[in-house]
This record gives structure tokens, sequence and C-alpha cells, in this order.
């Protein structure tokens, strides 16, 4: 359940630019995601590698890493410095990557039902509701925070059933950087980068 219900997170995050609508944007995702794993699912599941740079290739331009990792980051934001910003975005990004790529692998587009929209796509900020079937016939309501930037909409938080996956990095980094620091936790994330075998 875990694991097909998070592999919608990285699934989501492929947000197309200029939709005319948030439920477009989703819309429009889902099926850009469903296209890469069902033409290349053998593949992808024998290539990390090559799997990273779909997710890469697909999260990048429309995912706002620096919302994203200043929301975790809380209060610990504004006290690090410009050069701490930048690492943490970088690593907490590919940390993201890494720690979802399987579970895309399962994503499947019939599964998923978005919900009319009951926002004001008017405001910077707005919420796309969906709910995910998983195999046993549960619904997961799977809700994405998406806000509004000059290149289009962007994501930049999930909440499954509720739980949003920023304030769960919040909690488990908060701690982390309040015993050894900032730098220690942007030194951990960036060993298990460069010591991932498959990149």
């Amino acid at each position: 359940m875990r694991s097909i219900a998070l592999s919608l997170i990285l699934g989501l995050f492929s947000l197309q630019a200029y939709a005319e609508s948030p439920n477009d944007v989703v819309a429009e995702a889902l099926n850009l995601l469903d296209q890469e794993i069902k033409t290349r699912k053998e593949e992808l599941s024998n290539d990390k590698q090559a799997l990273y740079t779909v997710i890469d290739d697909i999260l990048l331009p429309r995912f706002d890493r620096k919302l994203a990792a200043q929301l975790v980051l809380a209060r610990h934001w504004r006290t690090a410095s410009d050069e701490q910003k930048t690492r943490f975005i970088e690593a907490f990004y590919t940390t993201l990557v890494h720690r979802y790529a399987d579970g895309v692998l399962e994503f499947d587009s019939e599964k998923v039902e978005i919900l009319p929209y009951r926002g004001d796509d008017s405001k910077n900020r707005t919420v796309v509701k969906t709910k995910a079937m998983l195999d046993d016939g549960t619904e997961v309501p799977v809700n994405y925070r998406i806000i509004k930037r000059p290149q289009g909409w962007m994501m930049y938080d999930v909440l499954i059933e509720g739980i949003s996956y920023i304030r769960n990095f919040r909690a488990e980094f908060n701690s982390e950087v309040n015993a050894k620091g900032l730098d220690a936790v942007i030194e951990r994330l960036e060993a298990q980068a460069a010591a991932d075998p498959e990149v």
C-alpha cells in the first residue's frame, strides 16, 4: 500500500507548465508518466540510472525545489547561509528521486481518479484532489499542493491520507539538524547520493 501510494508523489511531480487549470496539469502529468512506464518498464526496472534520468527529466523543470526545501527546513532555513541553502535544495531533491524511484515503476494511471476541482485557480496556491485505488480495492486520498509560478503550475507538497510529505521530512530532519547541525545533514544526504551504486 505504501509503495503504490508513494509512487504517486514523484509521478505527479511531473506537472506540465501552462496547463489551463490545476486539474489539467495533473491529468497531463498522469498521461506523461503512464506513457514512460508502459513503454519502458522492463528497461527502467533493470537500470536505476535510466529511471533516475526519466524522473529527473520530468521532475526537475516542474517541481519547486526551493519552496519544498524551505518548507522542510522551516526555521532552520532562516539561519542557513546561501551556500547551505543551495546544497540542501540539491541534496533534498536527489533524496526524493532516489527514495521514491522504485515506487514510480508501480504507477498505473487507470487506478487514479482526479476529483472535480473545487479550488480557486485564480489564486497563487491551490490543491488538486485525487483518489488512488490500491490492489486490494482500498481508495486512498492523494492531494497535491501546487503553486503558480511564471512558468506555470508547480508541485511542492503531497498529502497521502491527509499526511504531508513536507511535514514528514521536516520532522525527520529537524531533530537531526538540532542535534548535529545543518552541515551534517547536508553532508549525510550528499554522501548517500554519492554512495548509490546505480548513480
